[in-house]
């Protein structure tokens, strides 16, 4: 996934060295303590991206104290002495907190604790974590008001948007072969198909209207695949690339944000809203709060809670293109927002704050 973490590192990297600590890897076939080691990846945008390989057989501690070890080696022998940490996950503490960085970020994009399988000392570690980070920003505006409530230094940074990337979507792109031999009108979702994706709503839509056809881009993710529904015109087409996604884009009748109502989806600010809105695509969302604000509110996208009201929605959506008013009201907002003007705003208060600490 090319997301808000890939977006902003990526940026940084163009200024100075970036380390991105992915999660471990267990090795079954290995039990020697001797045997951890980092494996670092060089990625073209100029992250390394940083993964321990570990033994099985030790407990979580002794892996974190595995980990602790690497990155403390690692910082040493490539001299890593003034450094900002960037934290995506309080979870990350437990082999970091022993360095001494010269700011801490937490970048929070999600209400983690509420999803799926969520470890339960991540509350406990976010507290940690609150009292460590110099700021804390967050993926939308439900969540600032969340955060904002535990950190003095809360800032809202609601998902930006790649406008030229999605933009290919509004020429005439090859279209995909998976998705060639669909029939029209198509109704498209993209994303990590988990807990978050309404799958009743999705099932019911389909029953109810044969006549169009759902496209479902995303890795099945945490839940049963047997649990999604099944019918002739849903078309599951599993995941697919960062740069594939305007081909699909570009061979849809309406974008969609099928997200069910439940804990795991009260602080999300989803980023694909303003990515389909620049490929020129009509958007019906179910009422997610940063989705109703700013563009329910605004008339940029529809809102719709039941699957009558979607249906509803999606009748009116398929003829939305010749709207000539709400296309130019959707590019004088996407105008306002990019992953450029967010990463330079949130530099801006990480100088800010650097110079006070002096």
């Amino acid at each position: 996934m090319w997301q808000r973490p890939q977006h902003l590192l990526s940026r940084f990297a163009q200024h100075g060295r970036v380390f991105y600590v992915e999660e471990p890897f267990f090795h079954h076939d290995q039990t020697a303590p001797e045997f951890a080691h980092f494996e670092v990846k060089d990625r073209q945008n100029g992250v390394k991206v940083l993964v321990a390989h570990l033994p099985v057989g030790f407990s979580e501690e002794e892996n974190d104290q595995f980990q602790a070890k690497l990155l403390t080696q690692y910082f040493s022998e490539n001299n890593i002495n003034q450094y900002v940490f960037w934290y995506y996950t309080p979870m990350a503490l437990s082999k970091s907190r022993h360095f001494q960085p010269v700011l801490t970020v937490y970048d929070c994009m999600d209400e983690l604790a509420a999803f799926k399988f969520a470890p339960p000392k991540l509350r406990e570690l976010e507290q940690e974590l609150f009292k460590k980070a110099d700021l804390v920003y967050t993926g939308g505006h439900s969540l600032y008001e969340a955060k904002s409530l535990q950190h003095h230094d809360a800032h809202s940074f609601p998902s930006s948007i790649d406008k030229d990337h999605f933009g290919q979507a509004r020429t005439a792109l090859p279209e995909p072969a998976d998705q060639a031999g669909i029939a029209h009108p198509r109704i498209g979702f993209f994303g990590v198909v988990d807990e978050r994706l309404d799958i009743e709503l999705l099932g019911q839509l389909a029953e109810a209207h044969p006549e169009w056809q759902f496209v479902i881009i995303g890795p099945v993710v945490k839940i049963d695949p047997a649990i999604l529904p099944r019918f002739a015109n849903i078309h599951y087409l599993g995941g697919k690339e960062y740069k594939e996604l305007p081909a699909y884009l570009c061979g849809w009748d309406v974008a969609t944000l099928l997200f069910a109502d439940n804990e795991s989806t009260k602080f999300i600010s989803p980023t694909k809203t303003p990515e389909y809105l620049a490929a020129g695509k009509p958007v019906v969302s179910t009422p997610i709060r940063d989705v109703v604000r700013p563009y329910g509110d605004l008339n940029l996208v529809q809102i719709a809670a039941t699957a009558d009201e979607f249906g509803q929605a999606i009748a009116k959506a398929l003829v939305q293109t010749k709207d000539a008013d709400w296309r130019k009201r959707t590019d004088d907002y996407l105008a306002t927002i990019s992953w450029d003007l967010t990463w330079q705003r949130m530099v801006e208060l990480m100088q800010d704050k650097l110079k006070h600490k002096q």
